[in-house]
Order: structure tokens, then C-alpha cells, then sequence
């Protein structure tokens, strides 16, 4: 069951919700160019020990020859240097695989409803979806503007503790007025029996319209909102 907030109900109860999946994050487009350059970097000195190794042994005194501890220990440092360029391919064939996870993971998001950590709602055919995390039983203050910064609605309501818990909007205002679709941003505050500040965090529910595999990592659109896979706290279908 889920809260609709309208000019008329303003002490209507909202329900839990589902916890949500832990947000992380990627740049694999930096650690790609870290790697690109650490082995550009490595490469040139490889070049170079060869070219100072090889004029070192044309040119050596034939009765005085290069010792052969000396010589050991330039050819470990040759072996190393080799070992740390085919390190390094080798991170970049991982970080190619993982961007090539990523678009198919994303891909797999279109057309579904997700939940992703955000305060600005597409109100679509009069209802817009936000989701509450409230850490204790408190009574939530809500505050909701329109694209310009203009608030369209208040309300108070009694809310238990619970993470994602659903609050729908039916895009009335408090004089009755039936806002037109767009995106509305939603302000919650709240106090518990005490008279505490109870931190609110709120997160958005959408459709995932598009992705753009053109970034890394790829970015999925939600009610014209761009975001992250990693910042896609669950998906509710």
C-alpha cells in the first residue's frame, strides 16, 4: 500500500518499503587512462635500459670485461621491467572486460522501474514516486517545487521507522490546483516524540528510459535524469 498525498489528506501513514542495496562507485575511464600512462611511461625506460645495456656490452674492455655481478643484477631489473609491462596489459584487458560488463548490465535496465538516490520526481499522468528512509518514528514534514523553485504542496504525515518507504504524489496542490506533468523536487523534515531532528534521505522511482553507452560507465536516463549502474539502489520490477 502506498501514501498518495493529496490537498486534502494530510495525515495519511506511510508504508514500508524495501532496504536498499548498498550504492558504490567506479571510474574505470581514469584508471584506464592511469594504466595507459603508467605503461607508456614503463616502456620508454625499457627502451632505454636495452639501448644503455647493449651500447654497454659493444663497448666494454675486452680485458676488462663487465662483471658478472653487475651484469646479473642489469639482467634482473631487464626481466622486471618486462614482467611490469605484461602487468599492465594485463589490468587493462580487466578494465576493458568491465566496462564490457557494465554496458550489458545497463542494457538490462531499460524498461524497468528503478530506485536511485535523488530528491527531483517525474511527475508522469499525475503521479510522481518518491521513497523515504526514516531512521525512527517521527512525523515528516514534506515540501514539494515545481522545476522553477516555486512550492506546489506541504504536508505532515506519521511515519514509522523503515528504509524506501513509498510516497506518491498525485500532483495536486494544497488549493486543489492539478499541477501539469514535469519534474517536482521533494524537501522532507521530521522530528521524532522528542522533539529531535530526524535526518530524512530521499530516493526517486522511475522508469529507465535509455542508456548511454557512450560513457564509462554508462549512464542510464530516469525521467530525463542521468545516473550511474552504481547508483541504482534496487529495482522494484
Amino acid at each position: 500500500m502506498t501514501t498518495t498525498a493529496t490537498a486534502a489528506n494530510t495525515a495519511s501513514p506511510i508504508v514500508s518499503g524495501t532496504t536498499p542495496l548498498p550504492a558504490g562507485s567506479s571510474s574505470t575511464s581514469t584508471a584506464a587512462a592511469t594504466n595507459s600512462l603508467a605503461s607508456q611511461q614503463i616502456a620508454g625506460n625499457f627502451q632505454s635500459f636495452l639501448q644503455l645495456l647493449t651500447t654497454q656490452l659493444q663497448n666494454q674492455n675486452p680485458l676488462d670485461p663487465l662483471d658478472t655481478n653487475q651484469f646479473t643484477q642489469q639482467l634482473v631489473e631487464f626481466a622486471g621491467v618486462q614482467q611490469q609491462l605484461n602487468t599492465n596489459d594485463s589490468l587493462a584487458t580487466l578494465v576493458s572486460l568491465q566496462q564490457a560488463t557494465q554496458s550489458t548490465q545497463a542494457l538490462g535496465f531499460v524498461g524497468k522501474t528503478a530506485v536511485v538516490s535523488g530528491s527531483t520526481a517525474a511527475l508522469t499522468n499525475s503521479t510522481a514516486t518518491w521513497q523515504l528512509s526514516v531512521p525512527t518514528a517521527s512525523t515528516v514534514n514534506v515540501t514539494i517545487a515545481n522545476s522553477t523553485g516555486q512550492t506546489v504542496f506541504t504536508g505532515s504525515y506519521s511515519a514509522s521507522a523503515g528504509n524506501n518507504q513509498p510516497f506518491q504524489w498525485n500532483g495536486q496542490g494544497n488549493d486543489g490546483t492539478q499541477w501539469p506533468d514535469g519534474n517536482y523536487t521533494l524537501t522532507a523534515t521530521a522530528k521524532d516524540a522528542g522533539g529531535n531532528t530526524v535526518g530524512i534521505t530521499t530516493a526517486i522511482e522511475g522508469t529507465v528510459n535509455s542508456v548511454d553507452l557512450t560513457k564509462s560507465p554508462p549512464l542510464v536516463s530516469i525521467g530525463g535524469q542521468t545516473y550511474t549502474v552504481s547508483q541504482i539502489q534496487s529495482i522494484v520490477n
